[in-house]
């Protein structure tokens, strides 16, 4: 049997990482359908307040590696955010599918009993029960960062609809 945890985040983040890279390589191609500047896209932001479409994408991949690697037990890997093309957001998001596959079920038995803390020893620290992380701060933001992304798009004119943010399931 495969861990719950598991189940609840893994196969999802490589769901919705593979749609965002769909949905990314469509904004790509209307940026050069329409002879659009890529940087008018990979900028765009929803509001002034707001961080621009590359930094959503960085934010879901590193919130996908974040997610499973503390869930396994593992070290979170650190990757600089230097991307600023969408050939540099998809190798991200490669390298975000590569490593949260190269987990195993198995890793995550022991999830259930783990703590997850946020932030330690800052102001800020927060101590979670592994589910609760996932359910209740994880993958909320991760898919905050992800449907944000899919909104820059769409609002800027992109022809992208549910399916293209829900990918294959």
């Amino acid at each position: 049997m495969t861990s719950p945890l598991y189940n609840a985040s893994v196969p999802v983040m490589q769901q919705m990482l593979r749609a965002l890279s769909d949905v990314l390589k469509k904004a790509e191609d209307h940026a050069t359908q329409k002879n659009i500047d890529p940087n008018a896209l990979l900028q765009a932001r929803l509001f002034p307040d707001m961080f621009p479409l590359v930094r959503q994408v960085q934010i879901a991949a590193d919130f996908s590696k974040g997610i499973a690697s503390r869930l396994a037990g593992a070290e979170v890997p650190s990757w600089p955010d230097t991307e600023v093309s969408f050939a540099d957001l998809q190798a991200l998001i490669a390298k975000a599918l590569a490593h949260i596959g190269s987990f195993k079920s198995e890793q995550f038995d022991s999830s259930e009993s783990r703590e997850i803390v946020l932030r330690p020893g800052t102001p800020k620290e927060k101590k979670l029960t592994a589910g609760a992380y996932l359910l209740n701060y994880g993958l909320p933001q991760f898919f905050f960062h992800v449907t944000t992304t899919y909104a820059i798009l769409r609002h800027n004119g992109v022809e992208i609809g549910k399916r293209d943010y829900m990918g294959a399931y």
